[in-house]
């Protein structure tokens, strides 16, 4: 029978950091798995994961910590600054518990996924000094195979903003949840209700910088948000050994998850130091991962930890009779049927889409949501009887009393596909949509906007979402979501705007359209633009400026880029 009971590793500076280990049945040795969070350690990553109980009952010896500062652990929390040195420690003390067989793979998402990849060991530092040791293999602070998932390594572009725009919601929304855990560990009780309270009326989004500022001021989410993310100054991007990205490892992610974008820098990353990293992405948001992917990490950690002891290295070829597992497998968010590719097919757009789609309409864009197109580049004829003048220009007007909300996709409190037919009907929306396809289509890779956008106030954003919609026009199931903030307003002599969307990786129907829709504003899921040049940092105030976006849309091009960068 699994047991279950709490261990103690004392660090160099006094601070005790507390887990509970999960032993299986028998006698051992095993191999062990860590997982390093600031949740508590009871909680295990449950919303995601097995059990560890499960993992323990094949075979494993199971690690949950709370970070320094959290849970039961001592010391004061710093955020991801302080996890390098602590983490390294840990993977050294997990190697020689009572009933290690000294082999050590790390796992878990989010905050959990990013501690795997902080680690000060001997190798990594003498790497980082230029030292000749930094690719060897033996490192005791190295684990020897690690899961990281739904995580990245730049804290302004994989952890706080996307487009120039903070995360304002999901920012707020963690950052809070760390300040409330920093209340009950002081017997703030008050403060940890008062923050709950505002989360679950959804108050958080106009007053959660204040309740930051009173019961978190030091703390890692607030500086995030006071930190302008139009660019990376001040902002932190942290290093990872070569060494341990030629680790056997395994990358997870989702399509509708903010830290896609991390997850595929880290697969490019581990592929330039020399390592064969494995990639998994399927059709989940951050906490819905749609029945998990247990097997398949027990399968990794089996192959990697487990006797007898594989080489070291990258991924070792399969036992006779046996598949290798597939570098990269990618679930389709319309069919969810998963597919196995090569890095190369990867690294190629679909020919289908490779050259894109142009804009046009009469100006009527945004008042008629049929009345914009978006035509293959291909197609080299005039528009359609009665349809849009080739090109055109469109304006649209934002207004602050009633911004566009932002729904679904990968930055919504309520993520994933979302139909959006009422948000396309609104006048403050731009719609462009192909005629019904002719055959299927499937869609992997990046979509990639270049526009011609000028406003009449000093700063705007520009949101835009893709979409699927029936051959009656009546749903409009959005499949990908992007923004970009711009300011000061630029000459009108400058180049086209650009914006990125999410990765994605779905099947559109023959009779489906695809629709763009563009508009000024996504709240909650970016802070409302005052129209000023002001750092925008809620919802909308009444010093807000009504804002005038003209499109352009002559040269206008929607592209479809590959996943990844070839190599």
């Amino acid at each position: 029978m699994v047991r279950a009971q709490d261990a103690t590793l004392l660090l160099a500076d006094g601070v005790r950091l507390v887990s509970r280990v999960w032993y299986p049945d028998g006698e051992g040795p095993w191999p062990v798995l860590v997982m390093r969070q600031p949740y508590g350690r009871a909680i295990a990553s449950t919303v995601t994961y097995a059990h560890p109980s499960w993992y323990a009952g094949h075979g494993f010896l199971v690690v949950v910590q709370d970070v320094r500062g959290r849970g039961g652990s001592e010391g004061d929390f710093g955020g991801f600054a302080q996890e390098a040195a602590d983490g390294a420690a840990t993977i050294r003390w997990a190697r020689t518990l009572e009933g290690s067989n000294g082999r050590v793979g790390t796992y878990g998402f989010s905050y959990q996924g990013l501690t795997q990849l902080l680690n000060t060991g001997d190798e990594a530092e003498a790497e980082a000094n230029g030292g000749a040791n930094g690719g060897a293999n033996d490192d005791p602070s190295l684990p020897d195979c690690l899961a990281p998932a739904m995580c990245g390594l730049d804290e302004r572009l994989h952890w706080a903003s996307e487009g120039g725009a903070h995360w304002w919601a999901l920012g707020l929304g963690w950052a809070l949840q760390l300040a409330a855990e920093g209340c009950r560990r002081r017997g703030d009780a008050a403060g940890w209700r008062q923050i709950r309270r505002s989360l679950q009326h959804g108050d958080f989004t106009e007053e959660g910088l204040a309740l930051l500022e009173r019961h978190d001021p030091g703390g890692m989410g607030l500086a995030w948000l006071r930190r302008d993310p139009a660019g990376p100054e001040g902002w932190t991007v942290h290093p990872v050994a070569a060494a341990l990205l030629r680790r056997p490892l395994l990358l997870i992610g989702g399509w509708h998850d903010p830290h896609l974008r991390g997850v595929l820098d880290l697969w490019q990353r581990a592929r330039s130091a020399g390592g064969d990293p494995r990639l998994v992405i399927g059709a989940w948001s951050h906490l819905d991962w749609r029945g998990g992917l247990d097997h398949e990490l027990l399968a990794f950690f089996c192959r990697h930890l487990q006797d007898p002891l594989p080489r070291q290295g990258p991924e070792e070829p399969a036992a006779p009779g046996a598949a290798a597992p597939a570098a990269i497998r990618l679930q389709c968010a319309a069919t969810a049927a998963w597919h196995s590719l090569s890095p190369a097919a990867a690294a190629s757009p679909a020919a289908s889409a490779a050259a894109g789609w142009s804009l046009h309409s009469g100006g009527l864009a945004a008042i008629r949501c049929d009345e914009g197109e978006l035509r293959p580049l291909a197609d080299t004829a005039g528009g359609t009887a009665g349809g849009a003048a080739a090109g055109g220009t469109v304006v649209i007007v934002h207004d602050p009393w009633r911004p566009v909300p932002g729904r679904g996709g990968h930055l919504g409190p309520e993520p994933g596909p979302v139909d959006r037919a009422d948000l396309d009907r609104r006048g403050d929306v731009a719609c462009f949509s192909t005629a019904p396809l002719p055959e299927d289509l499937w869609l992997l890779g990046t979509f990639r906007l270049r526009l011609r956008v000028s406003a009449d106030q000093p700063s705007f954003d520009l949101c835009a979402a893709l979409s699927e919609v029936t051959p009656d026009g009546v749903a409009v199931r959005q499949l990908s979501t992007g923004l970009a903030r711009f300011g000061p307003v630029a000459a009108a002599g400058d180049g086209p705007r650009t914006l990125t969307l999410q990765p994605l990786a779905t099947l559109v129907q023959a009779g489906q359209r695809l629709r763009l829709s563009l508009a000024a504003a996504a709240w909650p899921q970016i802070a409302v633009n005052p129209g000023d040049g002001s750092l925008p940092a809620g919802g909308s105030g009444s010093g807000h400026r009504v804002i005038s976006l003209t499109l352009e849309l002559e040269g206008a091009h929607l592209g479809l880029e590959p996943l990844i960068r070839a190599n």
